[in-house]
């Protein structure tokens, strides 16, 4: 068994070798978060999708206004250095950092950047401890949805400000590919759209997982598969001690599938039977959440005013990325229409907490209501054309209309791959948006 000793060494190998590499930032993100005196900045959200770089532009932002890199303590806890740290209280990081610098304690600010901490056991304690009792700032990464939760705030006491990383966005993607178009108005000229329309044409390719965008396609594919394998075994069979792993793979696979789909706990409990595993729906509801708990897949409630109804009915499943589902995936089994409904999800929920889908009096489906902030309503179709036939064009202005009345708005969106207009239908006004110009401006 590792030493608290050889702990203590090998955290402060830990510390020097980070002050002695340069620091890659990467892009600018669209994400403004602000650090506020004793409480710790935690960022959330899945693996690969730039929580580590977000934290470089941190500590590059202090370096760059004076603070001595020795003020930086960095761990990255998917380090197999630290991997004995699980047996160890974690006050043997403090001890490690004071120990190469005991002169700083109390009389110095140490900024304190911890990646992917939820690895650490009972960390909360631990972090809130650093901000009470040091001079010091504290920030946080995970891949865990649970770090938003209330129990968390909680544990820390209040103590803590949450923010969340996705994949890079269509304005990110542009940013890195260096494509200076300005966007800044709604009003593009005619080469602006031409040139908005190739580079989201890459970008539904490529999706936003900033390690993939240069790749060739066999490589990305490959990249995709392993980020997949990485969170069912790492994120989900490992941290959770699953002791029937194909059942959870099995289901993984078939969500994958079925992205934009309805699905139950029961639907998804019958199907794992039908391949033979025994499991249960209790089962099945634990694996579904932990899916969820670490930002691979989302679901999306029906919308209704009762709770209980909302919880009873079906729901739907979106994953973090689109072109990530087309990498896992056998194409030929996923439909195109709900890839672009999954990118729409994903271009919302960046933006948004509260998404559900609409059904009408009727039993028509309305695939998204989004409520803002202000508690206003947006009510989105997706249709990947409405000029493939009179009937798809019919019944998806139709379900859209039936909302739009009912909840007594005046406008709604249908969101198509690249088609673009104005429909008046019974006094109301629907805006036919194409997916590139929603991404950019996200109206």
């Amino acid at each position: 068994m590792t030493t608290y000793n050889e702990i203590l060494e090998i955290i402060k190998e830990n510390i020097l070798d980070f002050q002695e590499v340069s620091v890659e930032s990467g892009i600018r993100r669209d994400l403004e978060s602000e650090n506020i005196n004793k409480k710790a900045s935690i960022f959330i959200g899945v693996r690969r999708s730039g929580k580590s770089t977000y934290l470089f532009q941190i500590i590059n932002k202090l370096l760059k206004n004076g603070v001595s890199k020795q003020n930086i303590l960095y761990l990255n806890f998917f380090d197999d250095r630290l991997h004995h740290l699980q047996k160890i209280e974690a006050k043997v990081i403090l001890d490690a950092y004071f120990s190469l610098y005991p002169e700083k304690k109390n009389s110095e600010t140490i900024y304190c950047f911890f990646d992917e901490i939820q690895i650490l056991p009972k960390w909360e304690p631990f972090a809130e401890r650093v901000l009470r009792t040091e001079k010091s700032e504290v920030y946080i990464t995970g891949s865990s949805a649970q770090m938003l939760s209330k129990e968390i705030a909680t544990q820390m006491r209040g103590r803590s400000l949450t923010w969340e990383i996705f994949p890079f966005s269509f304005t990110e993607f542009l940013r890195y590919k260096k494509l200076d178009i300005k966007t800044d108005s709604k009003n593009l000229s005619s080469k602006n759209i031409l040139l908005l329309n190739k580079a989201f044409d890459e970008y539904w390719e490529t999706g936003g997982f900033p390690e993939v965008i240069n790749l060739k396609e066999n490589l990305r594919v490959k990249v995709h598969q392993e980020y997949f394998q990485s969170i069912l075994f790492k994120d989900l069979i490992e941290r959770h001690n699953i002791s029937e792993p194909k059942t959870l793979i099995d289901l993984a696979y078939f969500l994958i599938h079925n992205i934009a789909s309805l699905y139950s706990i029961n639907s998804l409990t019958n199907y794992l039977k039908s391949l033979g595993h025994k499991t249960s729906k209790t089962t099945v509801s634990n694996f579904l959440f932990w899916i969820e708990d670490c930002y691979f897949l989302f679901t999306v409630k029906l919308f209704d005013a009762s709770l209980r109804r909302s919880n009873l009915n079906q729901k739907k499943i979106y994953c973090i990325d689109h072109a990530i589902v087309n990498s896992i995936s056998s194409k030929i089994l996923v439909n195109s229409g709900h890839l672009l409904e999954n990118f729409i999800f994903i271009t919302l929920r960046r933006k948004y907490q509260e998404i559900y889908y609409y059904r009408t009096k009727n039993n028509k489906e309305v695939d998204f209501i989004v409520i803002t902030d202000k508690r206003e309503k947006i009510l989105i179709q997706v249709c990947q054309s409405l000029d493939t036939s009179k009937k798809t064009r019919d019944r998806e202005i139709t379900a859209l209309v039936e909302a739009i009345h009912e909840l007594n708005l005046n406008t709604g969106f249908i969101i198509t791959q690249n088609e673009s207009q104005t429909i008046k239908e019974e006094h109301k006004t629907i805006e036919v948006i194409p997916a590139w110009k929603f991404a950019l401006f996200n109206y």
